[in-house]
């Protein structure tokens, strides 16, 4: 097995990518805020999937800016942007794109010819993507994965960066497929999208009911996004805490020996090591995004809740006694604290 070598740089280009990114992030969240009014918590989730390449799962009622998120992100961040609207009818192929037979007005010959799908765009927004059955929701878990898709037989590679942001309603609610456990596996974050304060909603109301429609500018682009997902896998992060993200996504497996009662009381099935890499990634995202360096433990249990929500699979019992992925989620970190002097 051979391994590609890690770039190399000296100090002074180090210090010049690291001051970019900060920079470039405070003009993204400076570029949002024009539209989006609070949700502090979401945008930074979704600005972490960003920056190490992964996927975002955006979970919320209908009505709270879900779509806009995305829409004005997209915008800001310069790149192509194609939006996918789930429904009961669609088929694969209307997300992957199809051949067609063409012929040649000189020649009389006939040849297939693909169309590309909306799949092929820097940032596909799903709209919706529980209203349609798991046959097309599968569509999408080549691209997830592989960062490319297969028509017929024929191999296509998708445009980088490719950063896919689905949205969905509560599965309680009619008319809604629950994802598979394959597809959400496949995402880095499960964000949950909650109703305002009353003073936000009050600054949307204004915000929305006059003539006025405010935009976001980009701020930057595709080439300098992927730099940013390279830098981010180049900060250090401590055996320490790794092993304490390794501690943490252990403990959520009920058939494991330092799992605490109420996991193996509640817990079906728990996080595989998917869990571990990606909360290794938001974590270093977050420390730069936070002016730091290297990882801390409190990055960890920051990233530890979105990371691992929805990879957490509980049994009937928690259901009968009303408790959610969250709560145990939740008291896992309080068992599991920080170690002293981290």
């Amino acid at each position: 097995m051979s391994l590609s070598a890690a770039p190399t740089l000296d100090a002074v280009q180090l210090k010049s990518r690291i001051d970019r990114f900060q920079k470039a992030h405070q003009d993204i969240v400076q570029q949002v805020r024009r539209v989006i009014v609070g949700q502090e918590e979401v945008l930074e989730q979704v600005l972490i999937s960003l920056f190490v390449g992964g996927n975002c799962l955006i979970t919320g009622l209908p009505g709270t800016a879900k779509t806009l998120l995305v829409r004005t992100l997209s915008d800001t961040l310069g790149l192509l942007f194609k939006r996918i609207q789930f429904t009961p009818d669609l088929m694969p192929s209307d997300i992957t794109g199809t051949d067609i037979i063409e012929e040649d007005g000189t020649t009389g010959r006939r040849a297939w010819t693909f169309v590309p799908g909306p799949i092929f765009a820097n940032v596909l927004l799903a709209d919706e993507v529980n209203r349609t059955p798991p046959k097309t929701q599968s569509a999408l878990l080549e691209a997830m994965q592989e960062m490319s898709c297969t028509v017929r037989g024929n191999h296509y590679k998708l445009p980088r960066p490719f950063f896919v942001l689905a949205t969905q309603n509560p599965i309680e609610l009619e008319g809604t497929y629950p994802l598979p456990e394959a597809q959400l596996d496949r995402f880095l974050f499960n964000v949950i999208l909650d109703y305002l304060p009353a003073e936000d909603e009050l600054k949307v109301v204004h915000l929305t009911t006059t003539t006025a429609k405010p935009q976001s500018d980009p701020v930057t682009n595709g080439e300098e996004i992927l730099g940013f997902q390279e830098l981010v896998r180049m900060v250090p992060i401590a055996e320490s805490v790794s092993r304490y993200i390794v501690e943490i996504v252990r403990a959520t497996r009920s058939s494991d020996e330092s799992a605490p009662d109420f996991v193996k009381k509640y817990v079906n099935y728990g996080s595989s090591v998917r869990g571990a890499q990606w909360m290794v990634l938001a974590a270093k995202a977050r420390a730069l995004m936070r002016g730091r360096y290297h990882v801390s433990h409190e990055d960890v249990q920051a990233m530890a809740v979105p990371v691992l929500r929805h990879r957490v699979l509980l049994n009937f019992q928690a259901e009968s006694d009303k408790l959610t992925t969250d709560h145990i989620l939740k008291r896992i970190l309080e068992s599991k604290p920080a170690p002293k002097g981290a």
